[in-house]
């Protein structure tokens, strides 16, 4: 759910922050007041002091309402400020303001408590926007004068009041930084009345926020407030690797989170023996290596060897007191510690060779080439048919009309080339030539025309329809061959 700061305009419907997401994402060091429902007998002796955050939980104040209006969390308040007016987002009413107040040793009735002075109006969102828009040129300015003055600091948060009058800067050092020429020069650039704080690496993570290597957002920018310092002793406590890569965070410094269970280590660390970092025995001194706490046992290893023993806190006191006494034991007696881990079982081969029959794979890949056969059969079937049913294809009797006529054309040709040529006895006029002009007797089968009935007998497709059962009346050579043809050269009876 979006809310005002993260780029709506409004507050979205429904919304029980009133604008702030209770994930801390929109408002840093959110909180939730589980006291908001509650009801009081006496509404008067109610706490009257609000807590306001400023540039999205940057930075929390107390100020005292005055007024005579009831403001809830997520409202915008214009407040008192330096020589003018500043706006905050309410941030928590009620009885957890008491509780936060006298956890920061602040009296309800200190005199320095600033006032509240109305609800913020649109005036004053649009000239705190104006004024927010400004920090970061503001920064980055503040940086490259600094350099300029060779002070070594680092502006880490530029905050310019509302109305534009005061700017805060908040930097880094680690020594003692003289800047009063730096003030000077930032008040006659930027036209503000100049504040310097001085904040910790702790700090500037926190304002600056980001995501630790736990895949949570910052404590230091979430909700960690107090800051305790952080040593080696903490690691060594949790028998952690001093890793300087792993123990610090962001900020360059140690974790925080180190510190969260160091109290219960410490408890726990107490049921353990003391001055037992070495004991001896018949083999030799025994270093120890770490302490187990959630087992209870002490490690130990010996000189002349790599391995590591397990001892009880019982066996440890009583070798301990043994060496007191000036005896050594034989052997350490170490336990036996089982994992709490699964065992990974390995799964058991059988030998299955020749156990398997390949006879239902054979049968399987015989009906596969059995019916991709037949598929290919009714894919040719297919094709002839379509063949046949064509405008263009010839059925098998069309075929076999057309070589019949095909034949007879053939052998009208035949006979007009006989004709054509000259006879062969050119010089005995008197003998006429053979079967010359004869057309009515139609040429017999096997003479002249004996080579296309060869082929046909040679090639079975041809021979296909040849003699179909309804076959046409022949007809005489003359229709299919043409008329009688004389030679160019005259009349041949002549």
């Amino acid at each position: 759910m979006a809310c005002g700061s993260c780029g709506t305009s409004s507050t979205p419907g429904g919304c029980k922050s009133h604008g702030s997401c209770a994930s801390g994402s929109c408002n840093r060091m959110n909180v939730h007041d589980w006291l908001a429902n509650l009801p009081f007998s006496d509404p008067e002796s109610g706490c009257r002091i609000i807590e306001v955050s400023f540039n999205n939980g940057s930075r929390k104040d107390y100020f005292k309402n005055t007024t005579t209006h009831f403001f809830e969390k997520g409202d915008m308040i214009a407040l008192e400020g330096v020589s003018g007016f500043d706006v905050g987002n309410v941030n928590m009413t009620g009885e957890l303001v008491r509780l936060q107040l006298k956890k920061n040793n602040i009296k309800e009735e200190s005199p320095d408590i600033k006032k509240v002075l109305r609800r913020a109006n649109e005036n004053d969102l649009v000239k705190l926007k104006e004024t927010k828009a400004r920090e970061k040129d503001v920064m980055i300015r503040s940086r490259a004068i600094a350099r300029q003055l060779n002070l070594e600091m680092k502006v880490a948060e530029v905050e310019i009041q509302a109305d534009g009058r005061k700017a805060t800067f908040f930097y880094i050092a680690d020594d003692r930084v003289d800047f009063r020429e730096l003030i000077k020069i930032f008040a006659g650039e930027f036209k503000v009345k100049v504040e310097m704080k001085q904040i910790g690496a702790r700090q500037e993570a926190g304002k600056v926020g980001g995501i630790g290597s736990c895949g949570r957002e910052l404590c230091c920018s979430t909700w960690l407030t107090d800051f305790k310092s952080v040593n080696t002793n903490a690691a060594r406590y949790q028998n952690l690797s001093i890793n300087q890569t792993k123990l610090s965070g962001q900020c360059g410094r140690l974790k925080c989170c180190l510190n969260y269970e160091l109290d219960t280590y410490l408890d726990a660390l107490q049921q353990f023996p003391d001055n037992c970092d070495s004991i001896e025995i018949a083999r030799g001194r025994a270093y120890l290596v770490k302490k187990d706490i959630f087992r209870n046992l002490m490690w130990y290893t010996l000189p002349d060897s790599n391995k590591q023993y397990p001892l009880t806190l019982e066996r440890v006191k009583k070798i301990k007191s043994l060496n007191q006494q000036g005896i050594k034991p034989d052997e350490l007696e170490p336990v036996e510690v089982q994992s709490k881990k699964p065992v990974d079982i390995e799964p058991t081969y059988a030998d299955v060779v020749g156990q398997i029959s390949l006879q239902s794979l054979e049968k399987t890949s015989r009906k596969r080439r059995d019916n991709e056969r037949g598929q290919q059969q009714g894919n040719r079937q297919a094709g002839n048919d379509n063949r046949g049913n064509s405008p263009r294809g010839n059925t098998n009797e069309q075929r076999g009309q057309q070589q019949i006529n095909d034949q007879w054309g053939q052998q009208g040709n035949n006979s007009n080339r006989q004709q054509q040529r000259p006879p062969q006895n050119r010089g005995n006029t008197n003998q006429p030539p053979q079967n010359r002009g004869n057309n009515n007797q139609p040429p017999q089968r096997g003479q002249g025309n004996a080579g296309p009935q060869q082929n046909n007998q040679n090639n079975p497709n041809q021979q296909r329809g040849n003699r179909p059962q309804n076959r046409p009346p022949q007809r005489p050579p003359q229709n299919r061959g043409g008329q009688q043809q004389r030679p160019e050269g005259g009349d041949d009876t002549k």
